[in-house]
């Protein structure tokens, strides 16, 4: 949704009817937005999974936009909610990012706003894979540390500056002949970590993060992994991993530290309903599936580790609920509600 590299021209106009310019417009906000926002812990930024996403009308946009003008233009827009002080780019997943594409984005935001990154897929997934995600042959440079380095770090940490918040490694999901090498594949994320070095001299909030999709790296040596290279897990709650409860041993055994969390799809559609989601939740402008469970655990943890005075990054996806701004909103009651239940 963010892939694209120029935009329409400013008076454009699609055939859709929706409007390409250059001076996309948040709404205009609400008191009660504004004041939720300022009862929230001052380390905790929430934010969603991209940020151009016509179906935002009235939610996040005052009007229509075209999706590649939200993708160039937007995000100075996106910026501006009171309850977003965070987005994760998913754009370099698909492709390595450059120091001015990544300096382009930290120029349209304020001094406080920090983002979250995903490493490209070419270290992080062992596949390479068809236009239809099936994988074709091994990817050679999976986990290749080298590669991470200048091809992510370096570049993000550059561009960004001291708005970078999470540099994030979501692994993709393995194919079953790798789990019996899970061994060999921890030293080879270790090595990966032990690589980047320390960011937060460039970045003072940075933290880097590792995310999975397989149940199978949840070992004891991958908690060792992370904690000798001062690394956080990235508690992914998608259909495809474990409940909250069951990833919480994993944030213990590495407190103190910072928490990231990245809230992808819905249960209700299995493992594997990502584009199911996607069709049934368009245009993303409703909460659809209320995961009113997962909301309460999840502002639980937020709050407990925002209260211990640990940074805390929380992106969520139109795909865990139906309109992830309005993920965004409810999740801050939540927490809001917590907390104020924690002081009386």
């Amino acid at each position: 949704m963010q892939d694209s590299l120029f935009g329409e021209s400013e008076q454009a106009t699609s055939k859709s009817g929706k409007t390409s310019s250059r001076n996309v417009e948040p709404v205009a906000f609400s008191n009660e937005l504004i004041t939720l926002a300022k009862k929230l812990p001052p380390n905790l930024r929430l934010g969603t999974s991209s940020w151009s996403c016509p179906g935002w009308k009235g939610i996040v946009w005052n009007g229509d936009y075209s999706e590649s003008a939200l993708s160039r233009y937007g995000l100075n827009a996106y910026h501006q909610h009171p309850l977003f002080r965070t987005v994760s780019v998913d754009r370099g997943f698909y492709r390595p990012m450059n120091v001015m594409q990544f300096a382009d984005y930290a120029s349209q935001v304020g001094d406080d706003f920090r983002f979250v990154v995903k490493a490209p897929s070419l270290v992080t997934d062992a596949s390479i894979r068809d236009e239809s995600g099936r994988g074709m042959r091994i990817n050679t440079n999976f986990l290749n540390a080298t590669d991470a380095v200048k091809l992510f770090v370096e570049p993000a940490l550059e561009g960004l500056g001291h708005k970078l918040g999470a540099l994030v490694f979501q692994i993709s999901p393995l194919s079953t002949d790798w789990f019996a090498r899970m061994p060999e594949l921890i030293g080879r994320l270790h090595n990966l970590l032990k690589a980047i070095g320390d960011i937060k001299r460039v970045a003072p909030d940075g933290v880097v993060a590792v995310e999975v999709r397989d149940a199978q790296w949840l070992t004891p040596q991958f908690v060792q992994a992370l904690r000798d290279t001062g690394t956080t897990y990235c508690m992914g709650l998608h259909a495809k991993m474990p409940s909250i409860d069951d990833q919480l041993p994993i944030l213990r055994d590495l407190w103190p530290g910072p928490l990231v969390c990245r809230w992808n799809l819905n249960p209700v559609h299995g493992a594997y309903g990502y584009e199911d989601a996607g069709q049934i939740y368009s245009p993303y402008n409703n909460i659809v599936d209320p995961d009113v469970e997962t909301r309460i655990k999840l502002a639980k943890v937020i709050a407990g580790t925002a209260n211990a005075g640990q940074n805390v990054f929380v992106s969520i996806s139109n795909k865990a609920e139906g309109s992830a701004p309005l993920s965004v909103l409810e999740l801050a009651r939540t927490i809001s509600q917590h907390q104020a239940g924690r002081q009386s």
